[in-house]
């Protein structure tokens, strides 16, 4: 071989000093950026993201769900140019799936929500703001965008109407309820590891800190964390934020309260975590205008039905035309495809957003949409479709239940 040859050979690539590119040129996955999040975060906030209640059952089937489902490709179909918009709730977007909610958001990078408001605004998805967020939803409201808020009708009544007039006020378009929270699930990993909010310095804390330099100086640099759109009642007398929040939660909530959300909301309502067909049904009789089949990525309760599972017969029972969005466990563009196969109207995306804003902040997090929409595109491309509404319509054709052993993984 010549010298000139070798040398077209021995392209090397030039080192990158900065974390976030160096990061970010390694990545080309979800998975991959779950790994990068893994080696910023300390244990504790690892441990919060990535784990699930009592044994983590619903948690691990969440992951496996999706592989139990096989794609059927068509081909020789002119898969030239395919359109991945769709409407979410009377509004375009870009992509069939929505960020939602998730609190603490700068315990897993200092930016926190202002980084995902901006990745979403940029890529011109929706964003769901939540109640335990960090950032006020007046302030996130200024980065602009399809802005949806998460309420949850806590025991103070009258902070809940008061979260509902100021989200209308600011401007968030659609309001999205939980109530599968009657009571906060057991999160064995977050007793074990000791974590709180806003983190203790104790001890072994300390000690994390030599592992984690960079996470603890991001900390510790910015403000104090606590839940921004509550933070005169959160907090207070000694009580940490997350003793606040459980304290909250009430097992008293009936359809008699969503029926004074619904007369309360101006714009499109959202119930997430309804998940029996009859619940369902329900709730579109009162008037609420989609409902997200969630088992709260498996964070409350352990084995309960598995959204991606659960599908099927409640789009049977509602009807095709009443939206329904599906969360909890979905990783991979082809996840996406096959929710919108099975009648999903929309999916909610969670732990892949933050596992991009640990790894390199408001870009990890751009990153992880576009990995997403990406990886979508490939999958209707390969599946032979054009179109998302073409997905839908055609779903009964293009998957079939896996029947041998799937892994389940995490």
């Amino acid at each position: 071989m010549r010298a000139a040859e070798l040398k077209e050979l021995l392209q090397f690539r030039r080192p990158q000093v900065r974390r976030t590119e160096r990061v970010l040129a390694n990545c080309v996955t979800v998975d991959d950026l779950h790994r990068a999040a893994m080696r910023y975060w300390p244990r504790g906030v690892r441990g919060y993201v990535d784990g699930g209640a009592d044994g983590e059952m619903s948690l691990t089937r969440n992951r496996a769900a999706f592989r139990n489902f096989e794609l059927v490709p068509t081909v020789l179909r002119d898969v030239t140019t395919v359109d991945t918009s769709t409407t979410l709730l009377g509004r375009a977007s870009p992509m069939p799936f929505a960020l939602g909610p998730t609190g603490y958001t700068r315990m897993m990078h200092p930016h926190g929500e202002w980084a995902v408001a901006k990745a979403a605004l940029a890529t011109g998805i929706p964003y769901t703001l939540s109640t335990m967020a960090t950032v006020s939803l007046e302030d996130v409201a200024t980065v602009g965008g399809d802005l949806w808020f998460q309420l949850y009708i806590w025991r103070d009544r009258d902070l809940m109407r008061e979260l509902i007039s100021r989200a209308a006020s600011a401007g968030y378009r659609c309001l999205m309820v939980t109530v599968d929270t009657a009571v906060s699930g057991l999160r064995v990993r977050d007793h074990h590891n000791g974590f709180t909010l806003p983190p203790r310095l104790t001890p072994a804390a300390v000690a994390d800190m030599a592992l984690h330099p960079a996470w603890w100086a991001g900390l510790l640099a910015g403000p104090g964390i606590t839940f921004a759109n509550v933070e005169r009642s959160a907090g207070a007398g000694g009580e940490t934020v997350m003793a606040f929040a459980a304290r909250q939660f009430d097992p008293s909530v009936t359809w008699d309260d969503i029926a004074e959300v619904r007369t309360r909301w101006p714009g499109p309502l959202l119930l997430k975590g309804a998940f029996s067909p009859a619940d369902v049904r329900r709730a579109r009789g009162l008037g609420i205008d989609a409902v997200a089949l969630s088992n709260h990525g498996g964070r409350q309760l352990d084995q309960a039905w598995t959204p991606v599972r659960a599908l099927p017969e409640i789009r049977s029972a509602i009807g095709a035309d009443y939206p329904l969005f599906v969360d909890s466990g979905i990783r991979r563009g082809t996840d996406i495809a096959i929710a919108l196969a099975l009648g999903a109207t929309g999916c909610l995306i969670g732990r892949p957003y933050l596992y991009g804003l640990g790894a390199a902040g408001e870009r990890g997090c751009a990153a992880a949409i576009g990995m997403l929409g990406d990886e979508f595109t490939r999958a209707m491309q390969l599946l032979g479709v054009t179109t998302v509404s073409e997905l839908r319509q055609r779903g009964a054709e293009l998957i079939r239940r896996y029947s041998g052993e799937a892994s389940c993984g995490t």
